[in-house]
């Protein structure tokens, strides 16, 4: 008599409920991850705007709340942006729609003059509703104003 080789089922199904739990685990640090990941494309894009409008002001004496357009900075971020970028107003012009879920009140914090600007970074990185609020200012302090991570 041959007696053949091989997993049983339960052993099977113990072993995918091993991997079903490991990963039940190790999803939320995931999602942490990426998350964190589209927090530090604001911050590389926000510095970008920071330094278009530095270079703006050298120009022109002032800051701008135009993006693209006349009297704008010609500022777009690379690529397609997560976060909803600028300043209040009309799309395009006055801000850049990301594609993330956003709330655009936020960008009412947002403002320029002659002497400083703050520029707004927007977007609902997580999912749940709550926006995830980045500025930056004319002295380059970026600052979390609504941290969606927590």
């Amino acid at each position: 008599m041959k007696k053949s080789t091989g997993f049983t089922m339960i052993e099977l199904m113990i072993v995918v409920a091993i991997i079903a739990f490991l990963a039940m685990i190790a999803l939320p640090s995931y999602l942490r991850f990426v998350a964190r990941s589209k927090r530090a494309e604001a911050h590389i894009n926000l510095a970008s705007l920071y330094t278009a409008e530095k270079a703006y002001w050298a120009e022109h004496g002032t800051y701008t709340t135009i993006l693209n357009g006349a009297n704008g900075l010609a500022w777009r971020p690379e690529g397609k942006a997560q976060y909803t970028y600028g300043f209040a107003g009309a799309a395009d012009a006055n801000y850049i729609q990301g594609v993330l879920p956003s709330d655009l009140s936020a960008l009412s914090q947002a403002k320029a003059d002659k002497n400083g600007f703050i520029a707004i970074a927007v977007g609902d990185i997580d999912g749940d509703g709550k926006s995830d609020v980045l500025s930056i200012n004319e002295k380059k302090e970026l600052l979390t104003v609504t941290d969606d991570l927590q």
